[in-house]
């Protein structure tokens, strides 16, 4: 790996920033963590996605779409991912960024112009991200990785155990609809359901059902967001 030592590595946080939220204090914690373990500078900031612009990706060299939905705009988010997603920025998406990563995948990848999440439109008739029927709210559950996935080279395991805060995930009736699209379904849990996505080829675009900042410490920083910070600094050499 080569890094730029000395530059800046500036990194956008999409969501509803609220200081007392376990997950975003968990975030801040996780980036401090990888970027001092890592040795490689960044600076981290929280943006609403009501305040997204098309000049987001002139500041920024990452951005991770975060925990605390509905947000207030998910046209701008999901724009926000389409430019990531199109042009090799490195972009990790996790428990609510992870439903939008999926609506922004069926929306403009499948061709599904009407996909919708269940917090906006329950009653919507294409629902891509809907209330799960139990809430993984507050479980650790193991996820066994795809062999040759990205992911499964970030852990170098083939099991882990993560932590959940969410109540909606992909809708059953659409998992076959993404298990055949140019993205790759790198974890699966003990009840078989889609829980880490990636898409071959980019840099870094990876989306997780669970919040992998919640299981980051000083001593063992996240795989997955050493992975994402490494990516972002590797993206201003080449």
């Amino acid at each position: 790996m080569s890094y730029l030592r000395g530059t800046m590595n500036k990194i956008a946080l999409i969501a509803e920033y609220n200081p007392t939220s376990e997950t975003h204090i968990a975030t801040n914690r996780a980036l401090e963590h990888s970027a001092k373990y890592l040795d490689i500078p960044i600076t981290a900031e929280w943006i609403s996605t009501e305040d997204l612009t098309p000049q987001l990706f002139d500041k920024f060299q990452g951005i991770w779409v975060g925990t605390g939905s509905p947000y207030k705009n998910m046209p701008k988010t999901l724009s926000a991912i389409q430019f990531a997603r199109e042009n090799g920025v490195p972009t990790l998406a996790t428990c609510g960024g992870f439903q939008h990563l999926i609506i922004e995948l069926a929306r403009n990848v499948l061709g599904f112009e009407d996909a919708e999440h269940g917090e906006y439109n329950p009653n919507a008739s294409r629902l891509f991200i809907s209330e799960l029927t139990c809430s993984l709210a507050g479980r650790d559950m193991n996820i066994e990785l795809e062999p040759g996935s990205q992911v499964n080279t970030m852990y170098g395991s083939a099991n882990v155990q993560e932590k959940y805060y969410c109540n909606f995930g992909v809708n059953p009736n659409h998992i076959d609809d993404i298990k055949n699209s140019q993205f790759r379904v790198a974890g699966s849990d003990d009840e078989s359901k889609i829980r880490i996505i990636e898409l071959p080829g980019h840099r870094f675009f990876i989306g997780t059902l669970f919040v992998p900042q919640a299981q980051s410490t000083p001593e063992r920083p996240h795989p997955l967001i050493n992975g994402f910070i490494s990516a972002v600094a590797e993206s201003q050499v080449s």
